[in-house]
């Protein structure tokens, strides 16, 4: 039973042990408290953990080019590793305007101004910031990935996953990009940023598994405001196949409405089991490379019966791996009638992060 999910599965020459990998997560927790989050993840059965966020800026504490931030992932990775699990790095460059977002601090420090609020007045700024930027600065933030791509490697990532959300969603977003020069204006344009991204990486490492998180938002109804509308797929794709990806992981396209990117289970779009894989099914009619589906899978026989079907080759899964890290091993020795199956009610995780304790689950208070 559950022969699909714990067979092994080859992404760009890169063998997973079984389909089941974390999907990036900001888990917003330090110290020990981390690691110890990491090492359940690892030890729990997943074939990789994507750490989420990793900066290509060569600002900011948590940066590869930084001494103490190279330490920082180095150790991430060996605790991955002695788990069993392999590690991908998330990088990403942040579309936020930093000086537009000093106005609002004594706000958010008064608590005029919650954390929500603030996400909703940055994303505001979003398109200005990056429809104003120089074609040179343009150009130096993506050579900076095949740098932090180099970087990574060297800390002992397996495999690098580019961030198609954030500034490269916002460039392939035509609600956004404004620009009119070769970075703007048609979706072969907009492809622009995020194609000079995958190919700094290629370049600087050749054989490199690249993993591309293709944000995708829809219209009727409204969902997502950066990347790319489903109708602009068979644009993209082909541009970032030739760019160097080897698969996509995809997803709805952030900037708007974090319980839509994480849904709880009584959304009234995306409430049920496996509730973005209907993007999936939009990208497999256009390419050939593995897709991993994400997005509510919590339940071990609907995520077999997609594996089986194809419509995914691998699963992400954040909030249930925190749920209950041991979700693989527990079907691999038939205890299936033991996980602990996350319900997708957003209380601890993503209210934690908003609350700005760290990601947490529900069960953790019913633990010794």
């Amino acid at each position: 039973m559950y022969e699909t999910i714990l067979s092994p599965v080859e992404i760009g020459g890169l063998t997973l042990k079984n389909r089941i990998v974390f999907a990036p997560t900001s888990l917003g927790l330090k110290g020990e408290e981390l690691e110890q989050k990491i090492t359940a993840i690892a030890e729990g059965g997943c074939a990789m953990i994507i750490i989420g966020d990793v900066p290509v800026s060569d600002r900011g504490f948590f940066r590869l080019s930084g001494k103490k931030g190279f330490a920082h992932y180095k150790r991430l990775c060996e605790l991955i590793h002695a788990g069993g699990s392999l590690a991908c790095a998330q990088l990403h460059q942040s579309d936020s305007d930093v000086k537009g977002m000093l106005r609002y601090i004594p706000g958010l420090l008064t608590k005029k101004i919650t954390a929500e609020e603030l996400r909703h007045l940055l994303n505001q700024q979003t398109g200005r910031y990056i429809t104003q930027l120089s074609s040179q600065k343009v150009s130096a933030i993506t050579s900076s990935f095949g740098k932090a791509a180099v970087l990574a490697k060297q800390a002992g990532f397996d495999m690098i996953q580019i961030h198609g959300d954030r500034m490269c969603g916002s460039f392939s977003s035509g609600i956004y990009n404004e620009r009119t020069d070769s970075y703007g204006g048609s979706p072969e344009k907009r492809a622009h940023f995020a194609v000079e991204a995958v190919s700094a990486v290629r370049q600087a490492l050749p054989d490199m598994t690249i993993e591309y998180k293709l944000a995708v938002r829809q219209e009727n109804p409204h969902y997502g405001n950066a990347g790319i509308l489903t109708e602009e797929l068979p644009v993209f794709i082909p541009m970032l196949e030739k760019a160097g990806v080897n698969s996509f992981h995809v997803v709805l396209a952030d900037h708007s409405s974090l319980t839509d990117t994480i849904p709880p289970a009584n959304h009234p779009y995306f409430g049920e089991e496996g509730c973005f894989l209907r993007y999936c099914d939009c990208v497999r009619k256009i390419t050939k490379l593995p897709v991993c589906g994400v997005g509510g899978l919590t339940d071990p026989d609907f995520v077999e019966q997609q594996l089986a079907d194809g419509r995914i080759a691998y699963a992400a899964m954040s909030r249930q791996l925190i749920a209950d890290p041991a979700w693989p091993d527990k079907l691999r020795s038939g205890q299936k009638g033991n996980i602990r199956r996350c319900v997708r009610c957003n209380a601890e995780c993503l209210g934690g992060i908003q609350k700005h304790r760290g990601v947490r689950c529900i069960y953790d208070k019913a633990e010794p």
